[in-house]
């Protein structure tokens, strides 16, 4: 009783720690522009503008279409990596071809190097294949840099499942494509759980890649319209700005709350199988 006492005591402050800016930024994106502008930062609103500053940040701001692209672009990621991922992880962990260590550590290497070595190779590359700014080339490049860390995290659930379960689905005759297909699949759920929300929040907070290749509204990612809004359009209607970083952060919430039972055995899997 006494131990337990003594870690929620040690949790509870560090969770209020964690949750203040997101208060704070709560708070904020309820003011309206005179509020925000002689009212002290933690001050409750006078009036609550939260639907004026969400209707600023979606329509005026634009930030609706941005929304759109990184939908399309994180389930798009998430969705391809868990194929290709979980397609390279069996036939790594359970075909186990000639050289399928070297093939795995080959598609690990994508995470080893920092991401900025690959903006300008790949950069020069879009331009020649008139993949930059389409929504094909950014669908593409999420797809192939979310499949090193997906087959990492199927790679090592495969290899939990026993081999008995493979050599009874051979004895009544079942190819591997079908093994892979109505054995090993549904009982991955837990990983693809687990790739699905990492890789769609990585998709859906990447900056960085959605800056570089594109160079429209109507390709570029929310996030780069959160820094457009920011630097360019935001100016005195800072509410605007925190309505539209709240809009910005409910798909991964939502993603995390609709998969949470998922994910937690997922992760504890991944635990038991280190």
């Amino acid at each position: 009783m006494k131990r337990k006492i003594l870690v929620y005591v040690m949790i509870v402050p560090l969770c209020l720690v964690w949750l203040l800016p997101v208060w704070t930024s709560l708070l904020v994106a309820f003011k309206n522009c005179d509020d925000y502008a002689r009212q002290s930062f933690w001050q409750l609103p006078s009036q609550w503008y939260f639907l004026e500053n969400m209707k600023y940040a979606w329509t005026t701001a634009n930030l609706g279409g941005y929304f759109v692209n990184s939908l399309v672009y994180a389930v798009t990621g998430a969705v391809g990596s868990i194929i290709f991922a979980s397609l390279a992880s069996f036939s790594i962990a359970r075909l186990r071809p000639r050289g399928s260590n070297l093939l795995f550590a080959l598609i690990f290497s994508g995470t080893v190097f920092p991401f900025q070595m690959y903006l300008v190779p790949l950069f020069q590359a879009y331009q020649e294949l008139n993949l930059y700014d389409t929504k094909l080339g950014m669908m593409l490049f999420y797809i192939a840099i979310c499949t090193p860390f997906a087959t990492l995290i199927f790679r090592a659930f495969f290899s939990t499942i026993p081999d008995e379960l493979m050599e009874a689905a051979r004895l009544d005759g079942c190819s591997d494509l079908r093994i892979y297909c109505q054995v090993f699949m549904p009982l991955s759920l837990p990983a693809a759980a687990v790739v699905a929300v990492f890789q769609f929040t990585w998709v859906w907070n990447d900056l960085l890649f959605g800056l570089i290749l594109t160079s429209s509204a109507k390709t570029r990612p929310i996030m780069v319209g959160l820094a457009q809004l920011q630097g360019v359009r935001a100016g005195a209607n800072v509410p605007g700005l925190m309505a539209g970083a709240v809009i910005a952060s409910l798909p991964t919430i939502a993603l995390f709350i609709a998969l949470r039972k998922y994910f937690i055995q997922g992760l504890a899997l991944q635990t038991v199988g280190e």
